[in-house]
């Protein structure tokens, strides 16, 4: 069969000679490639596609390997477009404890922020800095001029007017950035003021209205390059740009909306001027649909984290003199949260697929011990967890036989040595690291150090695990022996094999893999 685009398809090849199979980067250049590549035999069934090159290199493509094409998820396309009526059963919310102790809460809180635009954090104390710490929960702080975190509350002799009691606009923060800040919190320390009450505008949806209505000021915004700028005694900060940011396929990818920071628009000609002002009258009018905005009050305690560079947030006017109204903010950036949106996700999904093995194969006999296969990790897991050892140790405890799956336990009780310590390590250390896969990738080799080491050791094993010691390779001569004892992880290996001969009691009762889960994940990295 032919095969078309060769460059491209070579260039795509996902094989482990070709692509870091951890972080996904490329081990060659375009330029490595011949000039004359082509496919030599290709060959394509229900697995997929197999490719032989003309340089002599071997690609397989998997089936669907190319079907979903992911939009940039930072444009509207992959956003759900609202009004504040689309909130009428509440805002997206969690509490700050849940947050920090379950995966899934993190994970519906993060998904809010990059779908919707924002979500509000309850209960995170009301204490000077906290902001910060939400931020750092999936990023990294953005310090600027302001700092690392900024008071916004009534200051005197205020050259911002987010730093006084009048009511601020519908806007964005820092357009005169290059880049611009993606993202932004607010953390309410005190709220008792009257009025002061806080907005929100999708102004991706604002600006889908405009292209909608007036399709021409829509395409004037999108091509315009507006000067923003910003000064004072120790920044000066310009940046030129859209006020509508598209992607190259025309989607709208940024809004930077702000009045206060606009700068003198320098048009070709006269009449430019007065049809940008027609436009920009016509965006402002839409951001203050009432329709369009969402008002809420921050009571002490929430945090609300938003994406900057979409929605307009505002606030009432308020009076300073009825009561202290107390923010305190930091910039942080939309990649931080999304790495860990899919961090979050592509773990939780592994502890699924483990999970699942626990749960299906899991449930079968163990080497013809009298408990499962199941049974006896979560039996070595929670032995671990009992003696007070580290999480990687409890981890590597739980998951030390993983290598067994897929039947290769019966490969091995049939004489046939499956090193299944190697095969639960590789497969592990896609997630974890060697503090959790050595001692793993090493228990087998502990036990057979043991009956070398260990005077009375071998007489205490169990008769399949007798039987698998012979086919594993028998005890350590004093040579293995020593080497292993020089291994760094070789007394955790020896921890986990211990627990390993323990975890066949059938009248014990193991918790259930769920109950391992929080301590896994945080390992998994």
């Amino acid at each position: 069969m032919s095969v078309p685009h060769p460059y491209w398809l070579r260039d795509n090849c996902p094989c482990a000679d070709c692509r870091d199979p951890r972080s996904g980067q490329k081990r060659f250049r375009i330029g490595d490639l011949p000039e004359d590549l082509a496919a030599v035999e290709a060959a394509e069934d229900a697995t997929g596609l197999t490719v032989r090159w003309s340089d002599g290199h071997r690609s397989h493509y998997p089936a669907g390997w190319n079907d979903h094409e992911e939009p940039d998820d930072r444009t509207e396309r992959a956003k759900r477009l609202w009004q504040a009526a689309d909130f009428a059963r509440g805002l997206p919310e969690a509490d700050w404890a849940a947050y920090l102790a379950d995966p899934e809460e993190r994970i519906a809180v993060l998904a809010a922020v990059r779908r919707s635009g924002f979500a509000l954090l309850r209960g995170v104390p009301a204490e000077p800095g906290r902001v910060l710490e939400v931020a750092r929960s999936f990023g990294y702080v953005r310090e600027t001029n302001y700092g690392a975190l900024f008071d916004v509350r009534v200051e005197p002799d205020a050259a911002n007017l987010a730093f006084t009691d009048a009511a601020i606009a519908p806007h964005t923060d820092n357009p005169y950035r290059d880049p611009v800040p993606t993202l932004q919190l607010l953390h309410c320390l005190h709220n008792e003021a009257a009025g002061g009450d806080s907005g929100l505008v999708d102004g991706f949806r604002a600006a889908d209205l405009l292209r909608a209505e007036d399709p021409a000021a829509f395409a004037l915004l999108a091509r315009t390059p507006v000067p923003f700028r910003y000064r004072d005694r120790t920044a000066d900060l310009s940046a030129e740009r859209p006020m509508i940011g598209l992607d190259p396929r025309g989607a709208i990818r940024e809004v930077r909306f702000n009045n206060r920071s606009l700068g003198t628009l320098r048009g070709p000609d006269g009449a430019a001027p007065d049809a940008f002002y027609a436009a920009y009258r016509a965006f402002a009018a839409i951001t203050l649909r009432p329709e369009l905005q969402l008002e809420f009050r921050l009571a002490p305690g929430d945090c609300l984290v938003f994406d900057n560079t979409r929605l307009l947030h505002a606030r009432t006017a308020f009076e300073g003199a009825s009561g202290r109204r107390h923010l305190q903010g930091c910039y942080a950036d939309l990649d931080g949260l999304s790495s860990t949106l899919a961090v979050l996700r592509r773990n939780t999904a592994a502890l699924d697929e483990l999970e699942a093995l626990f749960e299906g194969e899991g449930a079968s006999e163990y080497l013809g011990e009298a408990v499962t296969l199941a049974e006896h990790m979560r039996q070595a897991g929670a032995l671990a967890r009992a003696a007070g050892a580290p999480p990687a140790l409890v981890a590597a405890a739980l998951l030390h036989d993983i290598g067994h799956f897929r039947g290769s336990g019966r490969e091995l009780m049939a004489g046939t040595d499956n090193r299944h310590g190697e095969t639960a390590a590789a497969r592990l250390s896609r997630w974890f690291p060697p503090a959790v896969t050595e001692p793993v990738r090493l228990h087998v080799e502990a036990k057979r150090y043991l009956c070398t080491a260990e005077p009375g050791y071998s007489d205490r094993l169990s008769p399949a695990s007798v039987h698998t010691l012979a086919v594993q390779g028998g005890p350590h001569t004093p040579e293995q022996a020593a080497a292993f004892a020089a291994h760094p992880f070789g007394p955790d290996a020896v921890a986990v094999r211990r627990w390993d001969e323990a975890a066949k009691d059938p009248a014990a009762t193991a918790p259930p893999f769920a109950e391992f889960r929080p301590l896994l994940l945080e390992l998994m990295g």
